[in-house]
């Protein structure tokens, strides 16, 4: 390569990851959600229309969510409950909202009351994770940087249980406890980020909730698709796993790939590999996919995918709608 073109790529990854970084670096207090945010939704459609299909995916609907409030995007998870989504952020917020006719109904926000360390950092906040209690409504959230599991009442506003699991001591900060979920049977799964090797992630199988006094863990090992990383895991109606895995690309490009996982491949010490079922990349959604969901509608298996907009207010975020087939 020559020496200018070397120069200019350096460059321009310099300023993609300074233009990343900023929400990341230092101390500075992260904002905090208000209790009624004003949420913005218009319907996204890429330039050159949706597809038929994407992979085993139906496209359905896309929005781009905004907000006023500078503590709204970031998202890093997505749940629904009772008809409202629910959208958690990288520094212990959410917003939950119902949808209808393509419009926000009732936007509550929701500040975590309680979590790792003492501060409102980034390093202490780095809420990633979110699975729910599908009939009592509790809800779990995984922390990245501090690699526990918290788990608060059904309304956000109590800590009632957290832990900091021995076999995820030693993940990576920042690479670790990126996504969480709860098993029709009570068992939860986490995975993380990044480690330990370029080809496959430290994961982990509870054998019940990973907060109570007595639960077992076994470790086991996530083979995602070639450089790419987990980024949020769901359960389909079946059982099996469907997880998001999303790779970046300089200067500034994502793409994501679903994998599913079968049930029966969750054991303590497998290597589990599953089937990549679609792709989402530019210029369909070039963004970070972040979280993902699964609903029932009228017998249909549903996912929902949420982008994280890294704290650049000039970027929207947005909620896609798929029909599994």
């Amino acid at each position: 390569m020559k020496p200018r073109r070397r120069a200019v790529r350096w460059a321009v990854s310099v300023l993609s990851v300074l233009l990343i970084v900023p929400r990341y670096a230092g101390n500075e207090r992260l904002p905090e959600i208000g209790a009624e945010p004003r949420v913005t939704i218009v319907p996204y459609v890429p330039a050159q229309g949706w597809p038929e299909r994407i992979g085993q995916l139906v496209p359905l609907a896309g929005y781009k969510l905004r907000s006023h409030d500078p503590a709204f995007g970031g998202f890093s998870a997505i749940a629904w409950r009772n008809g409202r989504a629910m959208l958690l952020s990288d520094g212990g917020n959410l917003v939950s909202f119902g949808l209808r006719d393509g419009q926000a109904i009732h936007p509550r926000g929701h500040v975590l009351p309680g979590g790792p360390a003492i501060g409102w950092d980034r390093a202490d906040r780095d809420s990633e994770s979110l699975a729910l209690d599908p009939v009592r409504g509790t809800a779990w959230v995984g922390f990245e940087n501090q690699n526990e599991i918290w788990r608060y009442s059904p309304d956000f506003r109590r800590v009632e249980g957290h832990s900091a699991p021995g076999l995820m001591r030693n993940w990576v900060r920042n690479q670790g406890a990126e996504a969480l979920v709860r098993l029709k049977n009570g068992r939860f799964v986490a995975f993380a980020e990044r480690k330990p090797g370029r080809r496959n992630r430290y994961a982990v199988l509870f054998s019940g909730d990973p907060t109570a006094p007595g639960t077992k863990a076994a470790p086991f090992r996530l083979v995602p698709p070639d450089r790419y990383d987990p980024s949020d895991v769901a359960v389909l109606p079946n059982g099996d796993l469907l997880i998001l895995t999303r790779r970046f690309q300089y200067p500034f490009s994502f793409s994501a790939k679903l994998v599913r996982i079968p049930s029966a491949a969750l054991r303590p010490g497998a290597h589990v590999k599953g089937e990549v079922i679609a792709t989402l990349a530019s210029p369909i959604m070039g963004e970070n996919c972040e979280g993902i969901a699964i609903t029932q509608e009228r017998g249909a298996t549903i996912v929902w995918i949420v982008t994280d907009n890294d704290g650049m207010p000039w970027r929207p975020s947005y909620l896609l709608k798929f029909q599994l087939r």
